[in-house]
């Protein structure tokens, strides 16, 4: 039982402050079911939103005229069948905002911008090309997207970063970056000033996991984990569909794991030759294709080299592959002694190289090593999954916006 004093001394919890029920909060609550319906199916008809949300149509055709009044919803064509006059179909007016997501690596800085419906507008690449001003390289990133977009910066209503690292959960702020070392607590800040919009960096192995759960390998599951395979090492923990962030905004840094038979990780110092990511980063896969007289570059090419030996039946492929899963099960039954997920999606450039090739093994070794088995596949998500899940969230503040526009006191 709780300690009363204990329980006398927290502060009260405030309470939502709800309008009552008037017929001007009964509107906006309706106003904001048939937005929000239109955002997440697209063009519906009157009769379709009426079925929906329960109303009669000619309530509906209020709503609509009220959204149609305010510029958010528009008559987007008909819905042919049927006797009589066709449907009018309605949407929302895509251009009634606009949203930025960025992919920010040591090497890339990819930048795309959408309407609120969701339709890419632009997309481009910059190279920082050692650029030590981190603020000015994004606002260029996004300016040069705007201008591609054909807008101005101010229409943007939200911008989301993905960046590797460890951010600081209270304020937002990068507090780790090792491969951005101008990446500091004083960016978010600046480009907060700088673009004049609401910024948010994320973590990108996170955003790729929000991306796997919005349409990848983790739809419709609230319960998963992804680990990032590639350069670096990493994890996104997803528990009742939000992301697990820790105390201090590291947990899922498993770079840093400690790993019998590899040096102990010391500090803030990238465990490049010790932990984990001696065992299954970039480097360690690349020395380990090296061996088996595959790939060379990149430790994705050597792995993308390897899974196409071994589909082609080639000698050399299964052995390296059998290895790497080996070394990537060790570090995922570490995970699942502590979690024990269901569902273990490989995502990274040597998980999506790796495949179901990969995945087999790695669900195959697991259960050699501790008590779980979990299901393990490649990641579904194809292409740019950061910058994906960056343009989700900054799509879910921007549609948020919208609807807290409707005037809905909470």
């Amino acid at each position: 039982m709780d300690d009363p004093a204990q329980a006398a001394s927290q502060p009260p919890v405030p309470q939502p402050r709800l309008k009552p029920g008037t017929p001007s909060l009964l509107r906006e609550l309706n106003d904001r079911a048939a937005l929000e319906l239109l955002l997440a199916e697209g063009p519906l008809t009157r009769a379709q939103l009426s079925e929906r949300t329960g109303v009669s149509k000619v309530t509906v055709s209020q709503m609509l005229a009220r959204l149609e009044e305010r510029g958010l919803v528009r008559v987007a064509g008909e819905q042919a069948g049927g006797r009589g006059p066709n449907a009018a179909l309605y949407s929302v007016v895509s251009s009634s905002a606009y949203v930025a997501g960025l992919y920010v690596e040591a090497d890339l800085v990819s930048a795309a911008v959408a309407d609120v419906a969701g339709n890419r507008v632009a997309d481009v690449s910059v190279d920082p090309n050692g650029v030590d001003d981190p603020v000015g390289m994004v606002r260029e990133a996004i300016g040069r997207a705007c201008e591609s977009a054909g807008i101005d910066l101010p229409d943007l209503s939200a911008v989301v970063i993905g960046s590797p690292g460890v951010l600081d959960p209270r304020t937002g702020a990068p507090r780790l970056a090792v491969n951005l070392p101008t990446w500091h607590e004083g960016v978010l800040d600046g480009l907060r000033d700088a673009l004049h919009t609401p910024v948010v960096i994320e973590n990108d192995v996170n955003l790729a996991a929000m991306a796997e759960h919005a349409d990848g390998a983790a739809a419709g599951l609230d319960d998963f984990v992804m680990v990032w395979l590639g350069g670096g090492l990493g994890l996104a923990t997803v528990i009742g569909g939000q992301v697990l962030r820790g105390s201090g905004g590291a947990a899922g840094e498993i770079g840093w794991m400690p790993v019998h038979g590899t040096l102990l990780p010391s500090g803030h110092e990238h465990p490049g030759k010790a932990g984990l990511q001696a065992l299954a980063g970039g480097w360690a896969i690349q020395a380990l294709a090296t061996e088996h007289g595959l790939g060379g570059g990149s430790a994705g090419d050597a792995v993308t080299a390897a899974v196409a030996d071994a589909r082609a039946g080639g000698s050399r492929g299964p052995g390296f592959l059998d290895e790497v899963a080996h070394r990537v099960a060790i570090g995922v039954a570490a995970i699942c002694v502590v979690l024990d997920p269901g569902l273990v999606v490989l995502g990274g450039p040597v998980g999506h190289a790796g495949g179901a090739e990969l995945a087999t093994r790695v669900a195959a070794g697991v259960p050699q090593i501790c008590l779980a088995r979990p299901t393990v596949v490649p990641t579904a998500v194809h292409g740019e999954p950061v910058l994906r899940g960056a343009m989700q969230a900054a799509l879910a503040q921007a549609r948020a916006g919208l609807l807290g526009s409707l005037g809905m006191e909470l």
